[in-house]
């Protein structure tokens, strides 16, 4: 996504907007194996919260995952 870089002054010059997301390693107990997954950093706040296992599933219900 773009946009711009606005100074003090007003003036604009153009920047971009990267996606926030990391490579990150998981443990799924429940095949007994690690995952390398790529997510965002609300989906590592979100597998904290939840679990893997339960943010997978929720992944795969919304279609985000096959």
């Amino acid at each position: 996504m773009g946009g711009n870089n606005v100074s003090h002054s007003k003036r604009r010059t153009k920047r971009k907007f990267d996606v926030n997301l990391f490579k990150k390693k998981f443990y799924l107990a429940g095949e007994d194996r690690w995952v390398n997954l790529t997510v965002s950093a609300a989906g590592i706040r979100t597998i904290n919260k939840n679990g893997i296992e339960a943010a997978l599933k929720n992944a795969k219900v919304k279609g985000y995952i096959e």
